[in-house]
């Protein structure tokens, strides 16, 4: 019996860890695009450099995300305040050509605004995340329908007689859909290393960090030792928002406008990047670093998906469904 156990222990400690499960899921989808590879199209630098810049935009959201998940929360709305954020910076920036300096602070605090109103209705209201979060995603997909007049926010310019004028693509779009490093990596892929960047060391070496853990971890335990749990969730969707915010501002350079119907169904792909990551959604355990493997995970995959030619519908049921089988792979380690 005892040696039973001493054989059976290793194997359990490796499928035990997160890190090592997320890893496992990045190369199985590396696998499978190395089979599935389109003629050779998988083995080109640039659909690795385009997966990347894709992904991007999700691992932003994911980031914030993380940190709100981490708390035992949940933020649906990233995906209308991301819509929001796009159709306000692209007012700012196309129609009343305010100077990036002015436009992008207010575009970042739109979304931490709104983030915020999402975390004081739960840690002030207690409201239910998945309501409060729910109800700012109706609220802010049609406040984004309203400032923008229904219509993509675009380089055409509706004049007072209703005729039209083409204005130039603004440089601050241009630079955010711009490459470095001799074209190999986007602009946008770097902003995302830098929020990923920005996320991890507020979790891992900032007090606040510590804070989630432990409201994730136990909520009542974590206020009767002093921490200031209504704050600490007020404060982890506010940045949650301002992350939504930063990829609505380079959704917007992406495709060069603002549309109000942009980022339907991100929150999706972003809780599957967080999940897929090995961060629980029952709180208090994950990390930024686990969220990146998700996102290179989910990045790939959709990459090799798209290469292939599947329908957008069958990616949907893909997603949905490896966010249960990761979710289940989170109980069975609980369980075991």
């Amino acid at each position: 019996m005892t040696g039973t156990a001493h054989t059976s222990k290793p194997t359990t400690f490796v499928w035990s860890t997160p890190a090592t499960r997320a890893l496992i899921a990045l190369l199985l989808v590396l696998l499978i695009g190395c089979i599935f590879n389109a003629n050779g199209a998988f083995f080109k630098l640039g659909t690795h450099r385009d997966a990347l810049r894709q992904a991007s935009v999700f691992g932003i959201l994911a980031c914030g995300l993380t940190l709100v998940i981490i708390s035992g929360g949940i933020d649906l709305a990233v995906g209308s305040i991301l819509a929001l954020v796009a159709v306000i910076f692209s007012l700012m920036i196309i129609h009343w050509e305010w100077t990036a300096w002015v436009a992008i602070p207010l575009a970042l605090l739109c979304g931490l605004v709104c983030g915020a109103i999402s975390g004081s209705l739960t840690a002030w209201f207690q409201i239910q995340p998945f309501i409060a979060t729910l109800a700012m995603m109706v609220f802010a997909r049609g406040l984004a329908k309203t400032v923008s007049g229904g219509t993509k926010v675009s380089t055409a310019v509706k004049n007072p007689d209703g005729t039209y004028r083409y204005v130039d693509v603004p440089g601050v779009f241009n630079f955010i859909d711009s490459r470095v490093l001799d074209g190999h990596i986007s602009v946008v892929t770097v902003v995302f290393l830098l929020c990923a960047l920005v996320a991890g060391i507020m979790l891992s070496r900032h007090a606040w960090g510590r804070h989630l853990y432990a409201i994730g971890g136990n909520e009542e335990a974590a206020r009767l030792s002093g921490v200031s749990v209504r704050l600490s969730k007020v404060v982890a969707y506010a940045f949650s928002g301002f992350l939504a915010a930063v990829a609505g501002i380079c959704q917007a350079a992406q495709e060069q406008q603002g549309d109000p119907e942009t980022g339907g169904g991100y929150e999706l792909n972003a809780i599957a990047i967080v999940v897929i990551g090995g961060t629980t959604l029952a709180g208090g355990r994950g990390g930024i670093s686990l969220t990146l493997l998700g996102t290179l995970t989910i990045g790939y995959l959709e990459k090799i998906l798209s290469i292939n030619a599947v329908p957008e519908a069958s990616r949907l049921m893909l997603t949905g469904a490896i966010i249960v089988v990761a979710v289940l792979a989170q109980k069975r380690r609980k369980i075991g």
